[in-house]
């Protein structure tokens, strides 16, 4: 039986995960945090990724956990509604929901059959014939047939790999956050969103947990370092104090400590997403996505790299390929598609929001 380490416990990792001990691996998960995350924005499950789902027996899970947004509000200063939209596809099958539940629904999936790591990390790969041999944080070493990265934009398996991250990770000109709510703003159908000139925040109801989401426009910031929280949260007040409209008094929650994520959003762009023994899915390979369905992508992906090396476990070169071809086919739209998002959540001039706002308005009368 081959041993796999799998890098990260989030989404792709988790799907990978399972899918690597159904198919008779060994399966080793390392994940630096001490436990899965509780903040994130809710994201949707579409596409493939429902196929994938379904077939490991949670769809009816991550249905009971679904948030009920359907619709989109963008509103003035006032909070007076400006134009909306009608989001997702729960008639065509769609599920949205917490990006922590889905984590935690496809982590507790393969629970009993993978082994555990977690609060280390990895700080050394070494690759041979044989294999490949890992170094941890912790200090431990371990050897394993193939490793994995399913470990997010800031991927340590993508770095050791193949290089600095500045060769392959380039900044999109938009930060975002997310910090839990203690109260939600609209209803329970729907997002509401603020929108000052390259900034955006907005309040979702998240199934009873709201969830603010900050976005904003900017250079990459010289020195932040991503795990800097407190860093981060003196960044979104300098950018959101007084252009926060009718949700000022949500930058309170940032000052009170929550559970703060942030990040870039970033483009990977890998030549190609394997080098001999190690491959990479998921946002450490490729995924972008504003619109919440770079999770999708990651499950699906996810899934592909697993089902090919299990079609051919002791030819990781010709499953490496067939993982690639097969799921650069379905990343490329979502890229594509960027720029629209960027220019639909964060108009960069009031003239841009007034032009989004009568589109809108203009596609919802059509």
């Amino acid at each position: 039986m081959a041993e796999v380490l799998v890098s990260g416990a989030g989404i792709a990792g988790s799907t990978l995960a399972y899918w690597l001990s159904r198919y008779g691996f060994g399966v080793t998960v390392v994940e630096r945090a001490a436990g899965l995350r509780s903040s994130g924005n809710p994201v949707d499950v579409r596409g493939p990724a429902l196929e994938v789902v379904s077939a490991m027996g949670v769809l009816p899970q991550l249905r009971a956990a679904a948030t009920a947004v359907d619709r989109l509000r963008f509103v003035d200063a006032r909070g007076h509604g400006r134009a909306s939209m009608r989001v997702g596809d729960r008639e065509g099958g769609e599920v949205e929901l917490a990006r922590a539940d889905l984590a935690t629904i496809l982590a507790e999936a393969s629970r009993d059959r993978v082994e555990m790591r977690w609060g280390d990390g990895i700080s050394e790969i070494e690759q041979s014939a044989a294999g490949v041999t890992v170094g941890f944080e912790s200090g431990e070493r371990a050897h394993y047939d193939y490793v994995l990265g399913a470990d997010g934009l800031h991927s340590a398996v993508r770095r050791l790999t193949f290089g600095d991250d500045g060769e392959f990770v380039r900044h999109m000109g938009i930060y975002i956050a997310t910090v839990p709510l203690t109260r939600a703003a609209g209803a329970a159908d729907e997002v509401v969103m603020y929108n000052s000139p390259g900034r955006s925040v907005s309040v979702h109801p998240a199934g009873g947990r709201p969830i603010a989401a900050f976005m904003f426009r900017r250079p990459p910031v010289a020195g932040l370092d991503y795990r800097d929280s407190e860093a981060q949260r003196r960044l979104l007040v300098a950018e959101f104090a007084g252009r926060m409209g009718p949700f000022e008094d949500v930058l309170d929650e940032v000052r009170s400590g929550g559970d703060l994520y942030f990040d870039a959003v970033s483009k990977v762009s890998l030549p190609h997403w394997s080098r001999g023994r190690v491959a990479v899915v998921g946002d450490a390979a490729s995924c972008l996505s504003l619109f919440g369905n770079g999770s999708s992508l990651a499950i699906a992906g996810a899934h592909t790299l697993a089902e090919e090396l299990a079609r051919t476990p002791h030819d990781p070169a010709t499953a490496w390929g067939r993982y690639e071809r097969r799921h650069r086919d379905r990343i490329g739209a979502s890229h594509r598609g960027v720029r629209f998002a960027s220019a639909l959540m964060v108009p960069g001039s009031r003239p841009a929001i007034g032009l989004r706002n009568t589109a809108v308005r203009l596609f919802a009368a059509a």
